[in-house]
């Protein structure tokens, strides 16, 4: 893994076309890393998860390239790499894994799901609404909390959603858009040979919180 912080670090201090091509192979050398990672991790996954079984590992990942069109940010490279593990691909519009390797200590993993289209986010409501305690003991478990402390909350209405009264008794779940929680991962632990086992054991208690909203949504 040290191939793909070393490419990191060195894109985020040379962000431009001109360096990237000139690098490409220290670029290809990296990705081609990654993938071998992504490779080792949906081994681990699958030991819990059967649900990825038809995925292709080394395809999960996000593209280097940023998309500027409507951005005032100009820069053309992403300066981290992430991938996505779910059934379907790459977490479109449903529960699964997310990796995101950073240098600087911002590596990650996260779980859950991000954003939901109106659809899905009501549907995920209303079973807050109707069975609130399955959530509150997945969110309330000693292992859950340490590793996770919460729902992450920048992704959420300031009030009660449409349609649920003010003094709901869960209604600072309900005020979610995205239903997401994330573990920190230092460098270090990235560079270690057991980074793929540990980042599964973090995603083993995500899948409980992605059972309860997949059956939400089913």
């Amino acid at each position: 893994m040290r191939k793909i912080l070393q490419f990191l670090k060195a894109i985020a201090k040379n962000n431009n076309r001109e360096w990237f091509e000139k690098n490409k192979p220290v670029y290809l050398e990296a990705k081609n890393e990654f993938e071998d990672f992504l490779e080792e991790l949906h081994s681990e996954l699958l030991k819990f998860d059967g649900s990825l079984s038809n995925l292709n590992p080394r395809k999960m990942g996000f593209r280097i390239y940023r998309d500027v069109r409507f951005s005032k940010d100009k820069r053309p490279y992403k300066i981290n790499m992430g991938a996505g593990f779910s059934p379907k691909g790459k977490m479109e519009q449903e529960p699964g894994y997310y990796i995101h390797l950073e240098p600087g200590n911002k590596n990650f993993v996260a779980g859950g799901i991000y954003m939901p289209n109106p659809e899905n986010l009501a549907k995920i409501r209303q079973e807050i609404d109707y069975n609130s305690n399955a959530l509150l003991k997945i969110l309330n478990d000693k292992t859950f909390k340490k590793q996770f402390g919460g729902l992450s909350d920048w992704d959420r209405l300031k009030t009660a959603p449409k349609g649920y009264p003010k003094d709901h008794p869960q209604v600072e779940l309900l005020k979610n858009k995205s239903f997401v929680v994330s573990h920190p991962f230092t460098d270090t632990e990235v560079k270690t040979p057991m980074f793929a086992k540990k980042v599964a054991l973090v995603c083993r208690n995500i899948k409980k919180l992605n059972d309860y909203l997949s059956e939400a949504i089913a």
